[in-house]
Parts: C-alpha cells; structure tokens; sequence
C-alpha cells in the first residue's frame, strides 16, 4: 500500500472515496463542510435525516455525491467529547475496516481531529497501524479461505507532510500482524523449533544476526532451569539470540528484549484444567511479541543496538518431566526449588536473563511474558503488568505506553515481597504461595538481574482475546518499538 500527501480541496481530490467526520451535535468537520457546500446541503441532511447519529465510530458510505471528484464519501461519527487516544483509534479501526472493502485510493480528512495530544503524526501514524489491523486474516491452516478482501491501493492524506509517521506505523502495524501470525498458529505447528526457523527468516535482513542455542547447549552451559522444563517435551528446546546493530558504535551496550516462548503449557505434572487449555498456545506470546517488534525495528533501523532473546520450550507432563519438589540448578549457579511445574515461565526466563547479561551486558532489559493469572486476574485485558524498581525505566516505558495507548500499569516490586519466594531446601522457590502472585513471580525474575536496569512486563490478560472470538492481540508490539525508538 502506497501513503500519499496531498493540499488538494476535499472536492477537488479523485479517490474511491473520501472520509471526513461529524460529531454527534451534527457538527460537520471543516472538510466535510466543503462537501456540504460542493453537493448543496446533501451531508447536512442525512444527519437532520437520522441516516446517522455521529456516535462514536458508527459510518455511513455515501455513493456519488454530486459536486465532488471521489466516487464516495465516508462519514464517521466521532462522538460528544474531544477524542482521546482509545475512541480515536476507535475512529480510525472504523475507517479502515470500512474503507478496506472498497479498495482503489481511499482519501483522508482526518485533520479536524488534532488535539495537543492527538497530533497529525499520531493520527497518521495510528491510520497505518488500524489499516494493517483491517487486513490481516489467519488463513494458515483453512482447506480453503474465503476471498480476500480488497484493500486500498493508496491511502491518500488531505494535510501536513506526515510521511515519516505513515512508514513508522506502516512497520509498527507489520509487526503487530507477524506476532499474532505466529501466535495464532496452532501448536502442533508452532513448536519450538518452528519459531526458531521464523527468527532465521528475519536475517535475510543482513543488519541482524540470529543464534540457536539447542536443549542440548543449554544442558551442556548449566542451563539447568531451562531444561528442567523443556525435558519434558520430544520437542526440543531452544534459546533463540538475535542481534541487531544499528548505532553509529557497533558495539556500544544493547538493549535487550527478552521473551517467554512457551509453545504449548500443558502446566506439566501440575496438570491445568481441561477447560480452555487449547488457549495455553498462546504462552508464546511474549516471544511473538519480541519476534514482531524485531520486524519493524528491522523496517525502521533506528540507530541503537537491540539485543532480541526469546526462550521456546514445550511445557508437557511426561515421565521425565520436573516434579514438585525438585532442585535444579540455574544457569547462573542458584538452586531452584519447582514447587510448581506449571510456574515454569520463569524458570526458562531467569536462563536466559543469566545469558544475555553475562555474554552482552546489556545497557537495559524488558521482559515479556505471558507469565500469571494473577495478573489477568488483577488487571485483566486493558493493561499489562508493568514491574520494575528503575525509576527511569519505569518512566521511559509508561511514556511509550502513554503515546502508543498500548497501556500498562505499574504494580509494586518491594523488597519485602521477597521473602515469600525464599525456600528451605534451595536458594529460591519458583512459587510464593496464593498472595500476590503476579509480584513474587516478578521478584523472582528479578533474583538474575544482576544490577542490570530490567523491566518486567506481564501480558497475561493482553495477549490474546478468548472465547468464540479468541485471537492473539500482537500487544506489546506497538509499545517496545516506541520504547526503543526513543533510546
């Protein structure tokens, strides 16, 4: 799809069709009062008519309009109150989803809509991303799909020169696809190795470099809460590294993104429930995530050094798997107590946060997990967990979260949750008991750190939608690229 700039009058401007706004007093936008004007009161009427309302996000497709070039015109509803983040992308997955089905050259009047706050370049930005959104589809694993639906061959902006913010969220919007792609993919396919041969595609791009580190490496390093999980499974595990240098200094420190790919959670000897363990294929989500917002950086190739990990094991109940009440030792040298196997998020996390910091020393580390229930249950599917003691971190990742309305909220790390994963039989437990379950596992995390600046995010109740609709989100995806991009 090709994103165009253009200062031609509404009226003027050839496209299948136009969209401009009303608001629910039946205010008309600046651009849509030229149509007004042009077809002689015709917009007006179908709002003094009840063709529509102006609630938010309803439309209303209007064919041949006379006095105007474009075939159509839109118009979309925005509501009683000024726009805030959340209704405008509301707004604008509307739009898109709409003028999707139409194809051809879909012109944009959208800039009645600026506020301080919603700036041209977001909304531009933001358009890119709901277009992306309107036209992904999960085909992968259908006898046979139902026809494409057509998408516009040019989105045509009526306004300021926002091109930089088009091919930002054109790459943001890419990588928001890729992750649930990979994260809707059922789990016979989507294995652990699967997910690494989707990592090595990315290198065609010859600014990264991947690694694989297979069950036997890490069994051979000491990588042993790694495997204690992955064992389990005759699907091997793998640590999968990916290293991209943008900076202007090659080997100035990285920042890393580390995340949970479990492919499949069975919950292991500490078997789930039956009911919506088909769900538990998306216990990879952080991974996709990870695996999404490396596709964008990868588009965009910001000038910083990224440092992507993603750790991918099966978590399956077999004779050899962990039980409760095993030791192991981790990659760093302390001992592990699994007092519940299917708390097995961490233990493949705090490995990895063992590797990267002793082989790269990474200037900081976000996490991303699909890591407890206890935060879905805290917060459920509006804001990811956010955990950290960084002040600074803290700030730069609320800040992204703010601007990409890719939400989080923060919830506390105080040392004093600590002692709740302390163990009589090891230097910690995998577990803290029933209270604040979302915390201790977040302490734990924190235990392979090492002094590093780290964040922990727990996507648990973001990552995906269940139920007849169930689909994976692509979140965080909009966020870490923010995050990066303003290193």
């Amino acid at each position: 799809m090709i994103y165009q700039v253009s200062q031609q009058t509404a009226t003027e401007t050839q496209a299948s069709c136009i969209v401009v706004t009303l608001d629910q007093s039946g205010k008309l936008s600046d651009t849509a009062l030229q149509l007004d004007e042009a077809s002689q009161g015709f917009i007006s009427q179908r709002f003094e008519q009840g063709d529509i309302s102006g609630k938010l996000a309803e439309t209303l497709l209007l064919p041949a309009v006379s006095g105007i070039t474009a075939s159509r015109v839109l118009l979309v509803g925005t509501g009683k109150e000024t726009l805030k983040p959340a209704s405008a992308q509301k707004v604008l997955a509307a739009i898109a989803n709409t003028t999707n089905r139409i194809g051809g050259d879909i012109a944009l009047a959208l800039t009645s809509l600026t506020t301080d706050v919603l700036t041209e370049a977001w909304l531009a930005e933001q358009t890119a991303i709901a277009y992306a959104a309107a036209q992904y589809r999960f085909t992968a694993t259908k006898s046979s799909s139902d026809a494409e639906a057509k998408s516009p061959d040019t989105l045509i902006w009526l306004g300021d020169d926002v091109s930089a913010a088009f091919s930002k969220g054109a790459a943001i919007g890419t990588g928001i696809s890729f992750a649930k792609e990979l994260a809707n993919m059922p789990p016979n396919i989507c294995t652990p190795t699967w997910l690494a041969e989707n990592a090595v595609t990315l290198t065609q791009d010859q600014a990264l470099e991947t690694t694989i580190l297979d069950e036997d490496q890490l069994a051979e390093m000491g990588a042993g809460a790694f495997v204690s999980v992955s064992k389990g499974s005759t699907e091997p595990g793998k640590i999968i590294v990916m290293q991209y240098r943008g900076a202007d200094d090659p080997t100035a420190a990285p920042h890393m993104i580390l995340g949970k790919g479990i492919t499949f959670d069975t919950g292991g000897i500490s078997l789930k429930p039956g009911q919506k363990m088909d769900e538990m294929k998306y216990d990879m989500c952080g991974a996709a995530s990870v695996l999404g917002t490396m596709k964008a950086i990868l588009t965009l190739k910001p000038k910083i050094n990224v440092l992507a990990i993603v750790t991918s094991a099966e978590n399956m109940p077999a004779g050899n798997a962990s039980k409760p009440g095993d030791v192991v030792t981790s990659l760093s040298g302390k001992t592990i107590e699994i007092l519940n196997t299917d708390a097995e998020g961490r233990l493949v996390l705090c490995d990895a946060l063992t590797y990267g910091i002793d082989n790269y020393q990474p200037a900081s580390i976000v996490d991303i997990a699909t890591l407890t229930g206890a935060c879905m249950a805290a917060l459920g599917e509006v804001n990811s967990g956010l955990f950290t003691t960084d002040e600074a971190m803290a700030e730069q990742l609320q800040a992204a979260a703010q601007y990409s309305n890719d939400k989080v909220w923060r919830l506390p790390l105080e040392e004093e949750y600590q002692d709740l994963i302390d163990s009589n039989f090891a230097d910690i437990a995998n577990i803290g008991g029933p209270l604040a379950g979302a915390t201790t596992a977040a302490c734990f995390l924190s235990r392979f750190t090492e002094g590093t600046p780290w964040a922990h995010l727990d996507i648990a109740g973001t990552a995906w939608v269940g139920g007849k609709a169930k689909g994976a989100t692509g979140r965080p995806v909009s966020l870490l690229v923010n995050y990066l991009l303003n290193k």
